[in-house]
């Protein structure tokens, strides 16, 4: 049987399709044994002849996709750029937000009772009170300034005494670029990082002559353009020299402060963004007392280390007040 099916196959095969078999049988395609043949559309292909150009070789930018492809720019131009950015979207969702701390009134009002009943060196040593009031308001502008600059890292009764000896010299922008370096550095001695201080101060003294006559600037960007004067100088100085509130200046005192009283929204590590923190809900009529009400009280009461919770005012409210559980309960 197999082979009669074999030979059928083969006649079949030999045979033109469509016609039918001397024996009757239809078209071989639609025998049982085979499967209906399968036909293609004709497909025109054009023929381009080719350019006698060669083709311009792809760059590296176009072997990207067209969705991911992005500006290629230096890392470091290209990590400045994204960390700026991502640094300032975060400030404007702080000063967008409506948070503010618990208790921060009743805080401020204790801050005040107790910076009258106990003096702080800020209060008769502070920047503000280092000038000369006997000169003209240019020189005491002048003298507030280079007091904000020495004071960095410096307790106030050595800024206080260095600016004594500077104003016994003739303490004037014209006076200090005639000075020698090694000269203004034994005068500043024992200023924390008195070397680099002498070189800001003589540098400062120059661009003041050159380009303010003999003033400061009168806004913060301008006085950060200044050696060694960063954002808690310059919106201090702003305050002191000029009486115009531009910010919050932010010390170590302050910084820390804020920090234990949750003053922040989350801890913070650096000055600035403490400032940021606080300028976004602070009302700006506490603006130009905060530095001087926390700075005292850091000095005198809420000292880096082994603060004096027991006779702070706060110690009720202060997240980090640092009271046994029955002190607390006895007030």
């Amino acid at each position: 049987m197999s082979s009669g099916l074999s030979q059928k196959l083969k006649r079949a095969a030999s045979k033109p399709a469509g016609k039918k078999s001397a024996e009757g049988n239809d078209d071989p395609s639609k025998s049982p044994y085979f499967s209906p043949r399968k036909t293609r559309n004709k497909i025109k292909i054009e023929y381009e002849k080719p350019s006698t150009v060669p083709p311009k070789k792809k760059s590296l930018t176009d072997k990207i996709p067209a969705e991911t492809k992005q500006e290629i720019s230096p890392k470091n131009s290209t990590k400045r750029s994204s960390t700026s950015q991502e640094e300032h979207s975060d400030k404007a969702d702080i000063k967008n937000s409506k948070w503010e701390p618990a208790n921060w009134q009743e805080i401020i009002a204790n801050l005040k009772i107790m910076r009258k009943s106990i003096p702080a060196p800020v209060d008769t040593m502070g920047c503000h009170k280092c000038s000369d009031e006997s000169a003209d308001e240019k020189t005491q502008r002048f003298h507030k300034l280079i007091a904000l600059m020495l004071s960095s890292q410096t307790k106030d009764q050595v800024t206080f005494d260095a600016m004594n000896r500077l104003k016994s010299r003739g303490l004037t922008p014209q006076n200090v670029i005639t000075w020698k370096a090694s000269e203004l550095e034994d005068i500043l001695k024992p200023v924390s990082f008195y070397k680099n201080k002498a070189r800001f101060i003589q540098k400062t003294a120059q661009i003041l002559i050159d380009q303010y006559d003999g003033d400061i600037p009168n806004t913060p960007e301008y006085l950060m353009k200044l050696p060694g004067v960063g954002p808690k100088m310059a919106h201090i100085c702003m305050n002191t020299a000029w009486n115009v509130i531009s910010g919050i200046g932010v010390d170590v005192h302050v910084h820390r402060i804020c920090n234990r009283l949750k003053w922040v929204r989350k801890p913070t590590k650096q000055p600035e963004d403490t400032r940021v923190n606080l300028e976004s809900w602070l009302p700006s009529e506490h603006w130009s007392e905060v530095n001087a009400l926390l700075v005292g009280f850091g000095q005198t009461i809420c000292a880096p280390i082994n603060p004096k919770c027991e006779i702070c005012l706060n110690n009720q409210i202060c997240p980090s007040a640092t009271l046994s559980k029955s002190k607390r309960s006895a007030k």
